[in-house]
């Protein structure tokens, strides 16, 4: 259909100055509502101001602009019904071919930390969203444009063609009807969030990017964010090199991301299928890394790694002498980005983020028809909150490794054990369906790599419905363990680490991660 006439009415100017001025040199009329025919008539173009057009001046400091019938039924007259046509004609309205709107930016306000209520209220826009939904629903006759990126396809389309097709008319009207749609679950989550979990949840997600494909290339996969978050995943991170990032290392770098959270010391967490393989803390990021790669070198092979502090020329040369899927740091030298570099399949992130992950966000778990909706365990937890329930209160070292290896328990896939000594993972039992094979599974682990157990400390996710589990660690040389309690058995489970001489903690919460 060929554009004649067109209404624009934009928060954001972006792109404008040109859009505005190839509508012109294509003939199209423009009128415009207030700042934004100002705008366009800076630029030395024709425009009509909307209220020439409504005889109605802006009410309501500026709240009442396009809410008019003579706007609304030049963008909802049918051009193929006589009667709508003759109704025009009678009112002297002249129909609009193009309708480019976009709102004001209410996510981005109503997210400042400082912001007042009024003033995210403020944001929500009413004439915006009407004059777009009027478009895409009339969207046969009239292009409804929301997205600055479709400014230069859209001129180029109608310079080539003079006029834009049935099939750009439909994608046009899909992505109005998804823009206010995701504009009303903003506002709805914002006025919602009061309440954990409210009556209606509604999810607004916007894609960051395509990915190559999901958890098997059979898959089609791509990136959402939610558009109302302050942050998400890669929010502030640069990659600086290496292929695209894939479905799965997205999934293992959120988790490695999780576990340095829980650190302020230099710390590295490796990750492999969603689950920590070694983590380290040290006075230096070089022990850190050290002791997270020698933990499990073999399962490290191909990981994801995060650490928390600059990458330098030293530990670079260290992590490209490994396969790494991603790495990912708060900084790096020049030169340790030209060493990494030389490795084309690293994917090197820079992560810029400063800010605290803030607690009370909500997890999502997909199940047929429906999601599985909890809070986030994102609390860290510390010695204050435990309980000694078995033998002598742990030293300082001590209790070091126990809080470490409980720290680092609560991001392994349940049933979970994470074995530690000198804030280093030496043995990882996960995702096991009986506890005590998981207590197995970790011992070996510690053993195969040749790490001592004597006077290493163990976490158990969840408590122990029976001793065979603490007994088989303490035989092997365990002396602290920490669990949850809360069993009918921890009577038992009590006496057999007192009778191996032993210390258990009790931290009366569970860390299951299912």
């Amino acid at each position: 259909m060929a554009v004649r006439r067109a209404l624009i009415s934009v928060y954001d100017k972006a792109g404008l100055d040109e859009f505005a001025a190839g509508l012109v040199e294509l003939g199209v009329e423009l009128v415009a509502s207030g700042g934004t025919a100002a705008y366009i008539s800076e630029q030395g173009l024709a425009v009509t101001p909307v209220d020439e057009l409504t005889d109605v001046p802006e009410l309501l400091g500026g709240r009442v602009k396009t809410l008019h019938p003579r706007i609304h039924a030049a963008i909802l007259a049918r051009r193929d019904s006589a009667e709508d046509m003759a109704t025009l004609s009678n009112e002297g309205i002249e129909p609009f071919d193009l309708v480019c709107v976009n709102l004001y930016p209410f996510a981005q306000v109503a997210a400042r930390k400082d912001v007042r209520e009024e003033e995210a209220v403020e944001m929500i826009d009413i004439g915006g969203p009407a004059m777009l939904r009027a478009a895409a629903k009339n969207f046969v006759h009239v292009a409804p444009v929301c997205l600055i990126e479709r400014y230069g396809p859209i001129l180029e389309e109608l310079r080539l063609d003079g006029e834009l097709s049935a099939d750009t008319h439909r994608e046009l009207a899909a992505e109005a009807f998804g823009h206010t749609a995701a504009y009303e679950a903003s506002i709805a989550s914002w006025f919602a969030d009061r309440e954990t979990f409210p009556p209606r949840l509604i999810l607004s997600l916007e894609k960051e990017r395509n990915l190559v494909y999901g958890e098997n290339p059979h898959q089609r996969a791509a990136y959402y964010s939610e558009a109302a978050a302050r942050r998400h995943l890669l929010s502030r991170a640069e990659q600086l090199s290496g292929k695209e990032l894939s479905f799965n290392n997205l999934g293992d770098l959120d988790a490695a991301r999780a576990i340095l959270r829980e650190f302020e010391l230099p710390a590295c967490a490796i990750v492999k299928h969603a689950n920590p393989c070694g983590v380290g803390v040290g006075s230096e990021l070089d022990e850190a890394y050290g002791k997270a790669y020698e933990s499990d070198p073999v399962s490290a092979y191909g990981g994801v790694i995060a650490v928390n502090r600059r990458v330098d020329p030293g530990l670079a040369q260290r992590l490209s002498e490994q396969f790494v899927e991603v790495l990912i740091a708060p900084e790096y030298t020049a030169d340790a980005v030209a060493i990494l570099q030389q490795k084309e399949g690293t994917r090197i992130l820079e992560d810029r983020e400063r800010r605290r992950v803030p607690l009370g966000e909500r997890d999502y778990r997909r199940v047929l028809g429906g999601f599985l909706v909890q809070d986030s365990d994102s609390e860290v937890d510390d010695r204050d909150t435990m309980e000694v329930v078995a033998g002598q209160a742990p030293d300082e070292g001590g209790w070091g490794d126990l809080i470490f290896a409980w720290r680092v328990c609560k991001h392994v896939l349940s049933n979970a054990i994470v074995i530690a000594k000198g804030l280093q993972t030496i043995g990882i039992g996960a995702g096991q369906m009986s506890r005590v094979d998981a207590v197995r599974i970790a011992l070996e682990k510690a053993r195969e790599r040749g790490h001592s157990l004597e006077g290493a400390a163990l976490a158990s996710d969840a408590f122990f419905p029976f001793p065979d589990g603490p007994e088989l660690a303490l035989e092997a040389g365990v002396r602290t363990i920490v669990q949850p309690g809360g069993s009918k058995r921890d009577e038992d489970v009590i006496a057999a680490v007192e009778k191996a001489g032993a210390t258990m903690v009790f931290t009366k919460r569970r860390h299951f991660r299912h």
